[in-house]
Protein backbone atom coordinates (compact mmCIF):
# COMPACT_ATOMS: atom_id res chain seq x y z
CA UNK A 1 0.00 0.00 0.00
CA UNK A 2 2.94 2.32 0.66
CA UNK A 3 4.77 1.93 -2.03
CA UNK A 4 1.65 2.15 -4.60
CA UNK A 5 0.39 5.62 -2.69
CA UNK A 6 4.32 7.20 -2.50
CA UNK A 7 3.90 6.62 -6.16
CA UNK A 8 1.21 9.33 -6.14
CA UNK A 9 2.59 11.77 -3.70
CA UNK A 10 5.94 11.19 -4.22
CA UNK A 11 6.56 12.52 -0.35
CA UNK A 12 6.46 9.83 2.28
CA UNK A 13 4.70 11.32 5.17
CA UNK A 14 1.65 12.29 3.37
CA UNK A 15 1.69 8.65 1.45
CA UNK A 16 1.86 7.23 5.05
CA UNK A 17 -1.12 9.51 6.48
CA UNK A 18 -3.42 8.35 3.34
CA UNK A 19 -2.60 5.10 3.99
CA UNK A 20 -3.42 5.31 7.77
CA UNK A 21 -6.78 7.21 6.72
CA UNK A 22 -7.48 4.21 4.39
CA UNK A 23 -7.34 1.73 7.84
CA UNK A 24 -9.42 4.30 9.48
CA UNK A 25 -11.91 4.23 6.69
CA UNK A 26 -12.23 0.02 6.29
CA UNK A 27 -12.62 0.34 9.77
CA UNK A 28 -15.80 2.14 9.81
CA UNK A 29 -17.11 0.86 6.10
CA UNK A 30 -16.46 -2.32 7.04
CA UNK A 31 -18.18 -3.01 9.90
CA UNK A 32 -20.98 -1.43 8.47
CA UNK A 33 -21.03 -3.22 5.06
CA UNK A 34 -18.31 -6.39 5.54
CA UNK A 35 -15.35 -6.97 4.11
CA UNK A 36 -15.04 -6.48 0.78
CA UNK A 37 -13.92 -9.56 -1.65
CA UNK A 38 -10.20 -8.08 -2.03
CA UNK A 39 -9.43 -6.10 1.19
CA UNK A 40 -5.54 -5.57 0.09
CA UNK A 41 -7.06 -3.98 -3.23
CA UNK A 42 -9.65 -1.80 -1.53
CA UNK A 43 -7.43 -0.60 0.91
CA UNK A 44 -5.23 0.23 -1.34
CA UNK A 45 -7.25 2.18 -3.97
CA UNK A 46 -8.52 3.97 -0.80
CA UNK A 47 -5.00 5.22 -0.03
CA UNK A 48 -4.65 6.18 -3.54
CA UNK A 49 -8.20 8.18 -3.47
CA UNK A 50 -7.19 9.74 -0.34
CA UNK A 51 -3.58 10.91 -1.98
CA UNK A 52 -4.99 12.43 -4.76
CA UNK A 53 -7.50 14.12 -2.63
CA UNK A 54 -4.79 15.56 -0.77
CA UNK A 55 -2.87 16.85 -3.71
CA UNK A 56 -5.82 18.43 -5.15
CA UNK A 57 -6.40 20.47 -1.66
CA UNK A 58 -2.68 21.32 -1.61
CA UNK A 59 -2.47 25.34 -2.85
CA UNK A 60 0.24 24.19 -4.69
CA UNK A 61 -0.63 21.50 -6.41
CA UNK A 62 -1.02 22.92 -10.28
CA UNK A 63 2.49 24.32 -10.03
CA UNK A 64 4.09 20.93 -8.18
CA UNK A 65 1.90 18.87 -10.06
CA UNK A 66 5.07 17.45 -12.67
CA UNK A 67 6.81 16.41 -9.69
CA UNK A 68 4.07 15.08 -7.43
CA UNK A 69 1.35 13.13 -9.60
CA UNK A 70 1.11 11.03 -12.52
CA UNK A 71 -0.14 13.32 -15.91
CA UNK A 72 -3.76 14.15 -15.89
CA UNK A 73 -6.04 11.56 -17.74
CA UNK A 74 -4.28 8.61 -15.92
CA UNK A 75 -5.92 8.65 -12.46
CA UNK A 76 -7.34 5.05 -13.64
CA UNK A 77 -4.18 3.50 -14.37
CA UNK A 78 -0.96 1.93 -13.82
CA UNK A 79 1.16 4.68 -15.00
CA UNK A 80 5.03 3.93 -16.14
CA UNK A 81 7.30 5.47 -13.73
CA UNK A 82 10.68 6.91 -14.57
CA UNK A 83 13.22 4.59 -14.57
CA UNK A 84 10.56 2.10 -15.53
CA UNK A 85 12.95 -0.52 -15.58
CA UNK A 86 11.70 -1.77 -12.29
CA UNK A 87 9.24 -4.54 -12.38
CA UNK A 88 7.31 -3.70 -8.59
CA UNK A 89 6.24 -1.37 -6.89
CA UNK A 90 8.07 -2.46 -3.77
CA UNK A 91 11.44 -2.90 -5.29
CA UNK A 92 11.17 1.01 -6.93
CA UNK A 93 10.51 1.91 -3.29
CA UNK A 94 13.39 0.29 -1.93
CA UNK A 95 15.43 1.52 -4.77
CA UNK A 96 13.60 5.25 -4.53
CA UNK A 97 14.22 5.12 -0.52
CA UNK A 98 18.19 4.34 -0.43
CA UNK A 99 19.24 7.89 -1.65
CA UNK A 100 22.45 8.89 -1.81
CA UNK A 101 21.66 11.75 -0.19
CA UNK A 102 21.21 9.84 3.12
CA UNK A 103 23.89 8.14 4.80
CA UNK A 104 24.20 4.34 4.35
CA UNK A 105 23.05 3.08 7.39
CA UNK A 106 19.87 6.10 7.38
CA UNK A 107 19.41 4.45 3.62
CA UNK A 108 19.02 0.64 5.11
CA UNK A 109 17.17 1.39 8.12
CA UNK A 110 14.72 3.92 6.46
CA UNK A 111 13.70 1.25 4.24
CA UNK A 112 13.28 -1.80 6.60
CA UNK A 113 11.36 0.29 8.60
CA UNK A 114 8.71 2.04 6.20
CA UNK A 115 9.05 -0.47 2.88
CA UNK A 116 9.57 -3.92 4.56
CA UNK A 117 7.75 -3.68 7.96
CA UNK A 118 10.76 -4.55 10.32
CA UNK A 119 10.29 -3.07 13.67
CA UNK A 120 12.95 -0.79 14.83
CA UNK A 121 14.03 -3.03 17.77
CA UNK A 122 14.48 -6.08 15.01
CA UNK A 123 16.26 -3.11 13.27
CA UNK A 124 18.61 -2.02 15.84
CA UNK A 125 19.45 -5.21 16.46
CA UNK A 126 21.08 -6.29 12.74
CA UNK A 127 22.94 -3.08 13.48
CA UNK A 128 24.08 -4.04 16.82
CA UNK A 129 23.14 -0.81 18.31
CA UNK A 130 20.19 0.55 21.06
CA UNK A 131 16.46 0.43 19.83
CA UNK A 132 16.66 4.57 20.58
CA UNK A 133 19.76 5.35 19.01
CA UNK A 134 18.16 3.26 15.84
CA UNK A 135 14.97 5.47 16.24
CA UNK A 136 16.78 8.51 16.25
CA UNK A 137 18.42 7.97 13.13
CA UNK A 138 15.36 7.22 11.14
CA UNK A 139 13.58 9.87 12.81
CA UNK A 140 16.47 12.08 11.43
CA UNK A 141 16.43 10.46 7.65
CA UNK A 142 12.83 11.37 7.54
CA UNK A 143 13.54 14.87 8.71
CA UNK A 144 16.85 15.39 6.58
CA UNK A 145 14.10 14.14 3.23
CA UNK A 146 11.73 16.80 4.53
CA UNK A 147 14.38 19.53 4.88
CA UNK A 148 16.49 19.18 1.94
CA UNK A 149 12.84 18.62 -0.12
CA UNK A 150 14.62 15.25 -1.78
CA UNK A 151 12.07 14.18 -4.11
CA UNK A 152 10.40 10.26 -3.70
CA UNK A 153 10.98 9.60 -7.48
CA UNK A 154 12.41 6.40 -8.88
CA UNK A 155 15.61 6.66 -9.94
CA UNK A 156 16.62 6.39 -13.49
CA UNK A 157 18.40 3.06 -14.72
CA UNK A 158 21.97 5.14 -14.73
CA UNK A 159 21.18 5.95 -10.92
CA UNK A 160 20.90 1.75 -9.95
CA UNK A 161 24.63 1.03 -9.93
CA UNK A 162 25.31 3.98 -7.06
CA UNK A 163 22.20 2.36 -4.76
CA UNK A 164 22.89 -1.21 -5.10
CA UNK A 165 24.78 -2.14 -2.39
CA UNK A 166 22.37 -0.39 0.16
CA UNK A 167 19.18 -2.23 -1.93
CA UNK A 168 21.14 -5.78 -1.58
CA UNK A 169 21.56 -4.59 2.26
CA UNK A 170 18.16 -4.05 2.75
CA UNK A 171 17.18 -7.09 1.34
CA UNK A 172 19.94 -9.39 3.10
CA UNK A 173 19.22 -7.90 6.68
CA UNK A 174 15.08 -8.66 5.57
CA UNK A 175 15.55 -12.00 5.43
CA UNK A 176 18.16 -12.76 8.05
CA UNK A 177 15.26 -11.34 10.57
CA UNK A 178 12.89 -14.01 8.98
CA UNK A 179 15.26 -16.44 9.21
CA UNK A 180 15.59 -16.09 12.95
CA UNK A 181 12.83 -13.98 14.19
CA UNK A 182 14.78 -11.71 17.06
CA UNK A 183 11.40 -11.85 18.72
CA UNK A 184 8.52 -14.00 19.18
CA UNK A 185 7.22 -17.62 19.59
CA UNK A 186 8.67 -19.21 16.21
CA UNK A 187 11.88 -19.12 15.12
CA UNK A 188 11.28 -18.04 11.70
CA UNK A 189 8.60 -15.53 9.91
CA UNK A 190 8.36 -17.30 6.89
CA UNK A 191 6.00 -14.08 5.41
CA UNK A 192 9.57 -11.99 5.61
CA UNK A 193 11.90 -14.43 4.24
CA UNK A 194 9.15 -15.35 0.92
CA UNK A 195 8.49 -11.07 0.81
CA UNK A 196 12.91 -11.27 0.41
CA UNK A 197 13.63 -13.98 -1.86
CA UNK A 198 10.93 -12.13 -4.35
CA UNK A 199 12.79 -9.10 -4.13
CA UNK A 200 15.54 -11.15 -4.72
CA UNK A 201 14.28 -12.69 -7.96
CA UNK A 202 13.37 -9.44 -9.14
CA UNK A 203 16.39 -7.89 -8.39
CA UNK A 204 18.55 -10.78 -10.75
CA UNK A 205 15.94 -9.74 -13.02
CA UNK A 206 16.63 -5.87 -12.96
CA UNK A 207 20.18 -6.31 -12.82
CA UNK A 208 20.99 -10.33 -14.17
CA UNK A 209 24.94 -9.15 -15.03
CA UNK A 210 25.88 -8.11 -11.34
CA UNK A 211 27.52 -10.85 -9.24
CA UNK A 212 26.80 -9.69 -6.11
CA UNK A 213 22.90 -9.73 -6.93
CA UNK A 214 23.92 -13.74 -7.66
CA UNK A 215 25.54 -14.01 -4.55
CA UNK A 216 22.58 -12.88 -2.56
CA UNK A 217 19.77 -14.80 -3.90
CA UNK A 218 22.05 -17.76 -3.93
CA UNK A 219 22.45 -17.23 0.15
CA UNK A 220 18.99 -16.66 0.52
CA UNK A 221 18.07 -19.89 -1.90
CA UNK A 222 20.62 -22.43 -0.02
CA UNK A 223 20.06 -20.68 3.53
CA UNK A 224 16.24 -21.15 3.19
CA UNK A 225 16.59 -24.63 1.62
CA UNK A 226 16.86 -25.93 5.26
CA UNK A 227 14.27 -24.52 6.90
CA UNK A 228 11.57 -26.64 7.54
CA UNK A 229 14.19 -28.44 9.24
CA UNK A 230 15.47 -25.78 11.23
CA UNK A 231 12.46 -26.82 14.25
CA UNK A 232 11.00 -30.42 15.12
CA UNK A 233 7.50 -31.01 15.48
CA UNK A 234 7.43 -29.42 18.60
CA UNK A 235 8.77 -25.80 17.24
CA UNK A 236 12.23 -26.63 19.27
CA UNK A 237 15.02 -24.93 17.51
CA UNK A 238 17.54 -27.75 15.97
CA UNK A 239 21.07 -27.14 15.17
CA UNK A 240 22.25 -27.92 12.04
CA UNK A 241 24.16 -31.01 13.14
CA UNK A 242 20.99 -32.50 14.13
CA UNK A 243 18.60 -31.11 10.83
CA UNK A 244 17.00 -34.33 8.78
CA UNK A 245 18.88 -33.36 5.28
CA UNK A 246 16.91 -35.19 3.19
CA UNK A 247 14.11 -32.65 4.00
CA UNK A 248 16.02 -30.18 2.61
CA UNK A 249 15.14 -28.30 -0.45
CA UNK A 250 17.07 -29.90 -3.48
CA UNK A 251 15.69 -28.16 -6.19
CA UNK A 252 16.70 -24.40 -4.28
CA UNK A 253 19.82 -25.71 -3.54
CA UNK A 254 21.14 -26.99 -7.11
CA UNK A 255 19.63 -23.19 -8.31
CA UNK A 256 21.71 -21.51 -5.94
CA UNK A 257 24.98 -23.55 -6.49
CA UNK A 258 24.50 -22.68 -10.05
CA UNK A 259 24.55 -18.86 -8.61
CA UNK A 260 27.50 -19.03 -6.28
CA UNK A 261 29.60 -19.65 -9.18
CA UNK A 262 28.59 -17.20 -11.35
CA UNK A 263 28.95 -15.26 -8.57
CA UNK A 264 32.34 -16.25 -7.95
CA UNK A 265 33.86 -15.60 -11.40
CA UNK A 266 36.25 -12.71 -11.30
CA UNK A 267 36.53 -12.84 -7.48
CA UNK A 268 33.60 -12.71 -4.63
CA UNK A 269 32.18 -9.73 -2.66
CA UNK A 270 31.11 -9.98 0.17
CA UNK A 271 27.52 -11.61 -0.31
CA UNK A 272 29.02 -14.31 -2.71
CA UNK A 273 31.81 -15.14 -0.34
CA UNK A 274 28.64 -15.84 2.27
CA UNK A 275 26.72 -18.05 -0.37
CA UNK A 276 29.65 -20.27 -1.41
CA UNK A 277 30.24 -20.88 2.67
CA UNK A 278 25.87 -21.78 2.87
CA UNK A 279 26.53 -23.94 -0.21
CA UNK A 280 28.83 -25.97 1.40
CA UNK A 281 27.17 -26.38 4.48
CA UNK A 282 24.14 -27.54 1.99
CA UNK A 283 26.13 -29.93 -0.14
CA UNK A 284 27.82 -31.74 2.53
CA UNK A 285 26.62 -35.26 2.62
CA UNK A 286 26.66 -34.68 6.81
CA UNK A 287 27.74 -32.40 9.43
CA UNK A 288 30.90 -34.06 10.62
CA UNK A 289 31.74 -34.39 6.10
CA UNK A 290 31.35 -30.77 6.02
CA UNK A 291 34.93 -29.14 4.31
CA UNK A 292 35.62 -26.96 7.53
CA UNK A 293 38.73 -26.30 5.89
CA UNK A 294 37.40 -24.95 3.03
CA UNK A 295 34.81 -22.81 5.21
CA UNK A 296 37.59 -21.40 7.00
CA UNK A 297 39.40 -20.33 3.99
CA UNK A 298 36.28 -18.47 2.60
CA UNK A 299 35.38 -17.01 6.24
CA UNK A 300 39.03 -15.58 5.98
CA UNK A 301 38.39 -14.19 2.59
CA UNK A 302 35.04 -12.51 3.91
CA UNK A 303 36.41 -11.04 6.76
CA UNK A 304 38.93 -9.14 4.39
CA UNK A 305 36.28 -8.49 2.13
CA UNK A 306 33.94 -7.12 4.71
CA UNK A 307 35.35 -6.73 8.36
CA UNK A 308 32.44 -7.37 10.67
CA UNK A 309 32.35 -8.53 14.05
CA UNK A 310 29.59 -11.16 13.50
CA UNK A 311 31.72 -12.51 10.90
CA UNK A 312 34.52 -12.74 12.81
CA UNK A 313 32.53 -14.65 15.07
CA UNK A 314 31.21 -16.77 12.70
CA UNK A 315 34.64 -17.74 11.64
CA UNK A 316 35.66 -18.41 15.07
CA UNK A 317 32.98 -21.55 15.04
CA UNK A 318 34.84 -23.04 11.71
CA UNK A 319 37.99 -22.26 13.74
CA UNK A 320 36.90 -24.33 16.71
CA UNK A 321 36.21 -27.07 13.95
CA UNK A 322 39.14 -27.64 12.50
CA UNK A 323 41.15 -26.15 14.61
CA UNK A 324 39.67 -26.91 18.45
CA UNK A 325 37.28 -25.21 20.17
CA UNK A 326 40.66 -23.53 22.71
CA UNK A 327 41.78 -21.74 19.50
CA UNK A 328 38.54 -20.19 18.97
CA UNK A 329 38.06 -19.19 22.86
CA UNK A 330 41.25 -17.09 22.12
CA UNK A 331 39.15 -15.56 19.00
CA UNK A 332 36.48 -15.04 21.12
CA UNK A 333 38.55 -13.12 24.08
CA UNK A 334 39.41 -10.62 21.23
CA UNK A 335 35.63 -10.55 20.15
CA UNK A 336 34.34 -9.88 23.81
CA UNK A 337 35.94 -6.39 24.61
CA UNK A 338 34.25 -5.14 21.08
CA UNK A 339 31.33 -2.95 22.40
CA UNK A 340 29.88 -3.67 19.18
CA UNK A 341 29.08 -7.16 20.16
CA UNK A 342 28.10 -6.03 23.69
CA UNK A 343 24.07 -7.22 23.05
CA UNK A 344 24.84 -10.02 20.79
CA UNK A 345 23.45 -13.00 22.38
CA UNK A 346 25.43 -15.34 19.99
CA UNK A 347 28.64 -13.94 21.08
CA UNK A 348 28.02 -15.62 24.77
CA UNK A 349 26.25 -18.70 23.02
CA UNK A 350 29.41 -19.21 20.75
CA UNK A 351 31.16 -18.81 24.31
CA UNK A 352 28.92 -21.52 25.83
CA UNK A 353 29.11 -23.91 23.63
CA UNK A 354 32.97 -24.28 22.92
CA UNK A 355 33.65 -24.15 27.17
CA UNK A 356 30.72 -27.05 26.95
CA UNK A 357 32.60 -29.34 24.26
CA UNK A 358 35.77 -28.61 26.10
CA UNK A 359 34.00 -30.04 29.36
CA UNK A 360 34.04 -26.89 31.36
CA UNK A 361 30.41 -27.00 32.73
CA UNK A 362 30.48 -24.65 35.04
CA UNK A 363 32.37 -21.75 32.98
CA UNK A 364 29.76 -23.00 30.55
CA UNK A 365 27.14 -22.68 32.39
CA UNK A 366 27.66 -19.27 33.26
CA UNK A 367 27.63 -18.34 29.61
CA UNK A 368 24.62 -19.58 28.69
CA UNK A 369 22.62 -17.80 31.84
CA UNK A 370 24.61 -14.74 30.29
CA UNK A 371 23.10 -15.58 26.48
CA UNK A 372 19.68 -16.60 27.51
CA UNK A 373 19.63 -13.03 29.32
CA UNK A 374 19.69 -11.39 25.91
CA UNK A 375 17.73 -14.08 23.86
CA UNK A 376 14.27 -12.65 23.15
CA UNK A 377 12.71 -15.24 20.68
CA UNK A 378 11.29 -18.15 22.71
CA UNK A 379 12.25 -21.20 20.90
CA UNK A 380 16.31 -19.82 21.25
CA UNK A 381 15.07 -19.94 24.57
CA UNK A 382 14.14 -22.61 25.52
CA UNK A 383 16.93 -24.19 23.38
CA UNK A 384 19.55 -22.11 26.18
CA UNK A 385 17.52 -23.67 28.98
CA UNK A 386 17.67 -27.22 27.42
CA UNK A 387 21.42 -26.91 27.47
CA UNK A 388 21.83 -25.60 31.08
CA UNK A 389 19.25 -28.55 32.21
CA UNK A 390 22.06 -30.62 29.79
CA UNK A 391 24.54 -28.93 32.03
CA UNK A 392 23.54 -29.36 35.14
CA UNK A 393 22.88 -33.00 34.82
CA UNK A 394 26.06 -33.70 33.76
CA UNK A 395 27.44 -32.20 36.83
Amino acid sequence: MLAATVRVTRDLDVAEECVQDAYVTALDTWSRDGVPRNPGAWLTTAARNRALDVLRRDKLFRTKMPLLIEREGTEGTEAEPAGGEIPDDRLRLVFTCCHPALAREAQVALTLRLVCGVATPDIAGAFLVSEPTMAARITRAKKKIAAAAIPYRVPAAAELPARLDAVLTVIHLLYTTAHTAPTGASLTRADLATRALDLGRMLLALMPDEREVKGLLALLLVTDARRATRVDAEGRLLRLEDQDRSRWDRDAIEEGHHLVVAALRGGGGRFGLQAAIAALHATAPSYAETDWPQVLTLYDALLAAWPSPVVALNRAIAVSMVRGPEAALADLAALEGDERLAGYRYLPATKADLLRRLGRAGEAAVAYEAALELADNEAEREFLKTRLAELSNSR
